[in-house]
Formats: C-alpha cells, structure tokens, sequence
C-alpha cells in the first residue's frame, strides 16, 4: 500500500471513529434521561426507620443511574396528608406513594391483603408469596384497577397488640373500647365490641393523651417509644395478630411507571426491594433494646389472652367470607393466599418453631 493511500483510507477511519463518538453521547443521554419524581410517604421524618424506606428507594435509584433518576421523598403532610397518599398517586398529583395498602380498604377490600391481614402470614411467608408466589401478580392486578404499581418496600415484621390505659382479660373487655387501629383489623376487632378508630401515626399520641382514645397500635417498641405512648398508657400487649407481616409498598402511577425505560423499571424494582429487607432488618436490631428501655420505664407487659385471641380468629373467618361475597377482586386473592398459608406454617411447624423454640428456651434460661 502506498502511503497516499494509506493516509487516505486512515483518514476515513479516524472520522468514522470520531462520528460514532459524537452519535454515542445522545444515544446515551436517550437510554438514561432526567426524570424527576415526587414521592409523599404516609409517615412523619421523626419515624425514621420506616420514613427511612423511601429514603432507601431514592437513594438506590439515583446511585444505579448516576442520578439521572431523581426521585424527591416528602413527609407526611408535605404535600398530601398521610392517608390520602395512594390516593395522590392515583390522580398523577405525585408520581409515588410510600405507604401501607391496608390504609385505603375502605375504597376496595383487597387493599387490605397488600398489607397484612388478621391471622395472615409472617414477614419471611410474605417475602415467599410476593416474589415466588403468585402475591405481586395478583395484587398488581388488582393495583391497575386503581391507576397504580406496586412493589413491596418494607416490612416491619409481627407487630405488638398496643397500648392500653386498663388491663384487657376478657372479650368482654373489650367491648365499647375506642381503639386506633389500622385496617382490615378494626372491622375484625368491632366484631367483638372494640370501636376502631383509622389515625395517622402523628394523631394518635393527642388522642391517646386527651383520652379521645383508650388503646391504640401502631407498629412496635421502637416507633412507639418514639411516639411516647408508654407516657399516656401503661399496658403494652402482644402480639399484633392483625399484623403478623405487614408489607410497605412503593406505590407508582401506573401511566408513569409504564413509562419508563425498561433499564429504570428494573433499578427501581431492585432498590423497593433493597428497602423491604432493609426495614425489616433495621427493625429486628432496634425492637429489643427499645423494649427493654421501656420495661426500665415502667411498662406492663401483657399477652392477649387465649379466649380473646380466639374470639377475633373466629371474627376474621366470618369476615373474610362476608367480604369474599361482595368482592371477586378480595376473594381471588385471599384464597390464593390461604392456600399459600396453609403450606407455609406446614413446613414453619417442623423448621423455625422448632428450632425456634429451643433456642428461646436456652435465652430464657442465660445459657447463650
């Protein structure tokens, strides 16, 4: 080869490497575009554990986007208050939600099983039925309905039963207690005589306070020493049967969520999911020292009695099957879960009970 031509087919090869140079900067730029979004949690900053898992979220995105995705969280009551976030997302007011479902079913039932429902499944059975049970699937059905995505994005694990001013023994005492709890749970408890009351978790010391209420749950030792209701109520009860796993969920408007590159549904996917054993985590560490913390200060620790855990266990069967009349959506998804359920604490009785068990005898017993 002649170095004119040489020089000349060279020249070629250096502009065509300079041409793609110039073609890749937008066509990266197209793959990952700036989006900003909004999030409204339903919780206040001060909640740190469980606000914290939409912190998770953002974070999470914009680090696996460079920060191309932004996704701006704000408190409750920043934007919209804490109960009307799904409703937010729904009306496209905010592109994201992170909250509980069971908040909202009072507008549909099947709200109530995104969360957890009385005598549902554990926060380890929850994680099994959403990612490889049919949970995601059939809830995100349901979620479409209302204009919204799903993913699970928290977990906080078996709650406590709340806080009470007065012993409760009996079914009986029960009856005409004005009681803050959330969800599908309050209509299970009124069937025993309880009078629930829907709050948000900033509402519920006031009420607590003032006497407004006489009971009240929220989710467990270290949330509700913040919230300082062993200042206003001296029995602290367990367990949260209507609570045994509650799922935190990323709400998206589904029009937007539809909408984004197939790379940023997957990251955000990944980060939701990062949040929920985040939570779940970060709630198992700092549960027991703030129970004993409020052992110290003075809190009377109670189980809900045999004859009242009964009463309720038989109170939820007769509303699962009123509410599975009404709603085809609820039905679908409740017996899909029950059948889940059912082989779920099959195995749990012969795994974790077991050794479970073992082991909380040898922590009774200061032997670890």
């Amino acid at each position: 080869m002649d170095r004119r031509s040489f020089i000349r087919k060279a020249g070629v090869a250096s502009a065509g490497v300079a041409a793609s140079s110039v073609l890749a900067a937008p066509a990266i730029a197209q793959e990952n575009p700036k989006i900003t979004w909004r999030l409204t949690s339903s919780f206040p900053k001060s909640l740190d554990t469980i606000y914290g898992g939409a912190v998770d979220i953002a974070e999470r995105v914009a680090a696996a986007t460079d920060g191309n995705f932004n996704i701006q969280v704000f408190a409750a009551g920043e934007i919209v208050p804490g109960l009307q976030a799904v409703d937010a997302v729904s009306a496209g007011t905010v592109e994201a939600a992170h909250t509980t479902s069971y908040y909202f079913w009072g507008k549909e039932p099947t709200f109530a099983i995104g969360t957890a429902i009385p005598f549902g499944l554990n926060a380890r059975m929850q994680n099994a039925w959403y990612y490889q049970g049919n949970g995601n699937t059939l809830m995100n059905e349901f979620f479409a309905t209302q204009g919204l995505y799903g993913l699970p994005a928290g977990n906080t694990g078996v709650q406590m039963g709340g806080w009470f001013r007065k012993e409760i023994n009996t079914v009986d005492d029960l009856k005409g207690l004005k009681m803050r709890i959330a969800g599908l749970a309050g209509k299970v408890l009124e069937k025993v005589g309880v009078v629930p009351q829907q709050l948000a978790g900033g509402d519920i010391y006031p009420a607590l306070e003032k006497g407004t209420i006489d009971a009240a749950e929220f989710v467990g030792p270290y949330d509700d020493a913040k919230l300082g209701f062993h200042k206003v109520a001296k029995y602290y009860y367990y367990p949260g049967f209507w609570e045994g796993g509650p799922v935190v969920h990323g709400f998206f408007n589904l029009e937007k969520y539809n909408g984004l590159p197939k790379h940023y549904q997957a990251i955000l996917a990944d980060a939701c999911a990062y949040a929920n054993t985040n939570m779940t985590a970060k709630y198992d560490t700092k549960n027991p020292h703030a129970l004993k913390q409020l052992v110290a200060e003075g809190t009377v620790l109670r189980p809900f009695s045999q004859e009242i855990m009964e009463a309720c266990y038989q109170a939820a069967l007769g509303i699962y099957a009123e509410l599975s009349a009404q709603s085809p959506s609820f039905k679908k998804v409740y017996d899909d879960q029950l059948l889940f359920k059912k082989d779920a604490y099959l195995w749990a009785q012969l795994g974790e009970y077991t050794f479970d068990t073992f082991m909380m005898i040898q922590q009774r017993a200061g032997k670890l």
